[in-house]
């Protein structure tokens, strides 16, 4: 799989994960299939998103710990929602996924810059560091 297809995958994912916290639809592969619904996009971007939006829903928990103990002086309350997604979804494939970490946290940043405010890059990439070391 390309590095364009995973970029597509996780801003499908990102926005997926966005739209559920308040929508509340039943499952990720129903709010996949929502958004399938209004845009297109390759089956491949589709199956990885697929597989970004389960691991992310299947270690939402353990992913949400793991961001709080390395996010010194923030809550995950206080953090912008974008910001907490982009690094779940980081902190899934660096957890459980077979792609090296400078590659995750580079796409991490990236996609910040994309869709979170002006200082997100560094936020998201300083909390990302931190996972790596732990």
């Amino acid at each position: 799989m390309n590095s364009t297809i995973r970029r597509q995958s996780r801003e499908v994912a990102l926005q997926v994960l966005f739209q559920q916290e308040f929508a509340l639809q039943p499952g990720v592969e129903s709010g996949l299939e929502t958004f399938r619904s209004s845009f297109d996009a390759a089956p491949e971007v589709m199956n990885y998103a697929l597989e970004l939006l389960k691991g992310v829903e299947k270690n939402h928990e353990f992913i949400d710990n793991l961001i709080q103990q390395c996010s010194a002086h923030w809550k995950l309350k206080r953090m912008a929602l974008v910001d907490l997604i982009i690094m779940r979804i980081a902190a899934f494939e660096m957890k459980f996924g077979q792609i090296p970490p400078a590659v995750v946290i580079n796409e991490a940043i990236e996609i910040s810059k994309k869709y979170g405010t002006v200082d997100s890059a560094a936020f998201v990439n300083g909390i990302l560091d931190q996972i790596v070391k732990h």
